[in-house]
């Protein structure tokens, strides 16, 4: 099973578009906690079976993690649940901040 890749540029691009995608950080709240893309929402990995339905399957999500390998665990399971516009952040966290694009603490509502 492939997985489709995004990279730091292209994602930047379909950021500023009328509808950007959804962005989704399979990280570890510890990890959110330090940076994460503006935007994005949590979702650990661990939970991610348990919460499907609240991926929508009729938009473009991007997923990301670190270095790019949860997130693409993430959109491989997501494929076989029957996603189709789901995308991996090619190298991550760590190459969106290489690249020189907004990072920020994510605050998490441990209540939510």
């Amino acid at each position: 099973m492939f997985v489709k890749n995004i990279d730091t540029h292209e994602l930047a691009q379909w950021l500023k578009n009328e509808t950007p995608p959804i962005l989704i950080d399979v990280r570890t709240p510890q990890e959110m906690a330090q940076a994460s893309i503006p935007g994005g929402k949590p979702l650990p990995l661990n939970t991610l079976p348990l919460r499907l339905n609240e991926i929508p399957k009729d938009e473009q999500v991007v997923f990301y993690c670190r270095t790019g390998a949860r997130s693409a665990q993430a959109c491989m399971y997501l494929t076989q649940q029957g996603y189709d516009n789901v995308y991996n952040l090619q190298g991550g966290i760590i190459n969106w901040a290489r690249h020189g694009q907004a990072i920020e603490p994510m605050v998490i509502d441990v209540n939510a």
